[in-house]
């Protein structure tokens, strides 16, 4: 299960990070960055604070030739296939998110570590990639404007750090809960609370408080 699902979100965000690109114009190799940024940059980040040598990447020559087809294939699909793709970047951009935070969640489950840092892999193996392409790309993380992205991540986390979740059939409920959580919040629009900071009349004055 942790290959398949370190499968499963290599792809769904190779092709996200690909296409974001595309958006914005990048030739080939850009297309390439990209998309590998955002397939491994949350598990490079997580294996930085869990102590992992961020070398153990290069031996993944299975998810990185993986990720370099499903980049390749995005470039050169007919764009109406593209456009197709965009109107369900939702449902796979919540695939990749479940995928990547239950891998991530394992990986930190099998290194020993506590329900509290279990939590916290989850988070950044599932946002970490999705971030860095939307800093690279020069847009505002998803992570920060959109519908309730992070919790959910932080949820499956939880429930493997807690649970203890071995099972297949565990996993495979615990990803189908993420992803369907996932998109009810986008579908209902659910977002965390906001607070807007405003000025106040003596700030605007220059006055000192």
């Amino acid at each position: 299960m942790f290959q398949l699902f370190s499968l499963i979100g290599t792809i769904a965000f190779a092709v996200s990070g690909a296409i974001v690109a595309m958006e914005e114009e990048y030739d080939i190799l850009g297309v390439f960055v990209l998309g590998l940024v955002t397939a491994f940059g949350g598990g490079v980040v997580r294996n930085l604070l869990i102590g992992v040598p961020v070398t153990s990447l290069w031996s993944q020559g299975l998810f990185l030739k993986t990720a370099g087809i499903a980049i390749l294939i995005v470039f050169v699909l007919p764009m109406a296939w593209i456009h197709h793709w965009k109107r369900s970047e939702a449902f796979f951009d919540a695939i990749g998110l479940a995928a990547f935070a239950i891998q991530g969640a394992m990986y930190a489950v099998n290194a020993k570590l506590p329900a509290s840092a279990v939590m916290v892999a989850a988070m950044l193996t599932g946002i970490g990639g999705g971030m860095i392409r939307d800093i690279m790309a020069g847009r505002k993380p998803l992570v920060l404007r959109d519908e309730i992205y992070a919790v959910w991540a932080l949820a499956a986390g939880l429930a493997v750090g807690l649970g203890e979740l071995k099972a297949t059939w565990e996993l495979i409920v615990l990803f189908v809960l993420t992803v369907l959580f996932r998109m009810l919040s986008v579908h209902y629009k659910w977002k965390l609370p906001r607070r807007k900071y405003v000025q106040t009349g003596s700030a605007k004055d220059g006055s000192v408080m």
